[in-house]
């Protein structure tokens, strides 16, 4: 059982009466083993095991992981000869080896795995068989997350251990504190890092190793309602979690990679479900342009930018302005980010067959006086969406392109055609969130003419006012920024841009009728807000 440990097993037999005792003094020849009594039945392994796991102060550990990669990199828990079982509460890791009986083991470990090691006792038979099953698919080129789907009960039991579930509950903690929008768990072949995005950047909150990256995933897909064995497959789902009264829903993604599944979690509160357009920061002008664009009975009001830059937040603003008992409002979203009472809500399911653009033909028959498209992504979205506006429908969407002339220019490229671009586009608004300058640690800018060109300023000039740039204390956890501040252009489309659209005119062309009609572009917005000390010059560099 444990070579060169029969004295040790000896006495342990003896001390705790494992066997008859006139049965062991009958065969009590000194080079009699003890594996000899277990395959005589004088003794029974199981008591034996237990009885040496009590002598020497560990956990009895009667099964074993199926999978030995789950809280250990293979060829490391192969190298060492260890079986990993669980991670504890503190983060040691909990493993079987083959000769729990060796001085120091739990020690030279812990040297060589470069973390805090604890022994349980395991059949050291069972260790050595997982041992060499292992290594015979490896060299079989056999890697189990590209195989068979691991054994889902193992799976769900590992995803319950309490350690698990105490390290998930503890990084959704800090993360809703840090007012963080998503969450990245991570898997690289060196360990698993949890970052997160806080006013648009990402940082790292937490390191693990890559053992944990399967338990943890598999801790997320139970919660998110997902097929924990299906690693070869991007799955998306759903969590609705509750912490000291708060309840925040988190928009689950998983994706295979390299070294094991990413989750992207995006974390949506519903204290936040109904924003107010007016407290969006928005300037006085362009506030009242969107609202008396989304007050007309019909048209296409479309909204621009990158992902992140808080488009549907601005259209749920607008979809407040609207939600009345005298109205019906129905939108498609993929999925829906927050549910408003009042407002018929629809999620994408591609699965089904329900995409933007059969829901949203679907919306026409439900006699709405308004619809909301997550986002116009194809040609069919596109032309009914227009059609949509053209028959008499208020339709509010988004589209990614740089600035607010570009919604034209992708429209055109979509499919639309020109005419009916210039009949039902209303008004775009493109806006971008940059970070705002930490008032506790902010410093003064010295000037820097090259600097001030790259802003559109003329090198030999000032920007007219005290700027400031980020510096960092234990405020805005030593990034120099707290808090993001929206950047807004509008552009209502005239009768002179019309016309231009219907002529085909160039994106220059629309470009500079925009400006002489008085278009304020993303980076003057921009430079505006640095002027006032908001932000940095970075951030109005690396947004517009």
């Amino acid at each position: 059982m444990f070579a060169g440990h029969d004295h040790v097993l000896r006495e342990c037999i003896r001390r705790h009466r494992l066997a008859d005792p006139d049965r062991l003094r009958a065969d009590d020849a000194a080079e009699t083993s003890v594996d000899a009594w277990l395959a005589a039945g004088i003794v029974d392994r199981a008591r034996l095991l237990r009885a040496v796991a009590a002598e020497l102060g560990l956990p009895w550990q009667p099964e074993l992981p199926a999978d030995i990669g789950a809280l250990l990199p293979r060829e490391t828990a192969r190298r060492h000869g260890v079986v990993p079982v669980a991670v504890a509460a503190d983060g040691t890791l909990l493993v079987a080896v083959e000769d729990p009986l060796r001085p120091g083991a739990a020690d030279d470990l812990a040297f060589a795995l470069g973390r805090a090691v604890a022994l349980v006792l395991a059949d050291p038979a069972e260790v050595r068989r997982r041992l060499e099953a292992d290594a015979a698919a490896a060299e079989a080129g056999v890697r189990p997350d590209s195989g068979v789907p691991a054994d889902p009960d193992a799976l769900a039991r590992q995803a319950a251990e309490a350690p698990v579930v105490a390290f998930v509950d503890a990084v959704l903690g800090e993360a809703l504190q840090g007012q963080t929008s998503d969450l990245h768990f991570e898997a690289f072949d060196d360990g698993l890092r949890i970052r997160g995005r806080i006013d648009g950047t990402l940082r790292e909150i937490r390191t693990a190793p890559l053992g944990l990256a399967v338990p943890l995933t598999s801790r997320l897909k139970v919660m998110a309602g997902l097929n924990i064995a299906e690693r070869r497959r991007p799955q998306d789902g759903r969590i609705r979690w509750q912490q000291g009264g708060r309840s925040v829903d988190l928009r689950v993604s998983t994706l295979p990679t390299q070294h094991g599944e990413s989750v992207v979690l995006r974390v949506l509160d519903r204290r936040g479900a109904a924003p107010d357009l007016a407290a969006l920061g928005m300037p006085a002008s362009v506030l009242a342009g969107v609202e008396a664009a989304v007050r007309r009975p019909a048209g296409l009001f479309v909204v621009t930018g990158p992902t992140g830059s808080g488009k549907t937040t601005t259209l749920y603003g607008c979809l407040g302005l609207l939600n009345r008992a005298d109205t019906k409002l129905l939108t498609v979203e993929d999925p829906v980010e927050y549910e408003v009472e009042g407002i018929m809500q629809v999620s994408v399911n591609l699965p089904a067959g329900l995409t933007f653009a059969r829901a949203l033909r679907s919306f026409l028959r439900q006699d709405p006086d308004g619809v909301m498209v997550g986002e116009i992504r194809d040609r069919e979205t596109a032309e009914i969406a227009t059609q949509a506006a053209l028959t008499g429908h208020l339709v509010l969407s988004t589209l990614h392109t740089n600035d607010a002339v570009g919604a034209v220019a992708r429209l055109l490229d979509l499919g639309v055609e020109p005419f009916l671009v210039a009949s039902t586009l209303d008004t775009v608004l493109a806006q971008r969130l940059v970070r705002r300058l930490c008032p506790v640690c902010r410093v003064p800018e010295a000037p820097v003419p090259e600097r001030w060109a790259l802003l559109g300023l003329p090198a030999d000039s000032a920007p007219g006012a005290e700027v400031f740039a980020a510096c960092g204390c234990a405020e805005c956890g030593q990034t120099g920024y707290r808090g993001r501040l929206g950047l807004f252009e509008l552009l209502p489309v005239s009768d002179a841009l019309r016309e231009l659209v219907v002529r085909g005119a160039s994106e220059s062309e629309l470009r500079t009728q925009a400006g002489a009609e008085g278009l304020v572009p993303l980076r003057a917005a921009a430079n505006a807000a640095w002027r006032a000390g908001e932000t940095s010059a970075d951030e109005v560099l690396r947004h517009t």
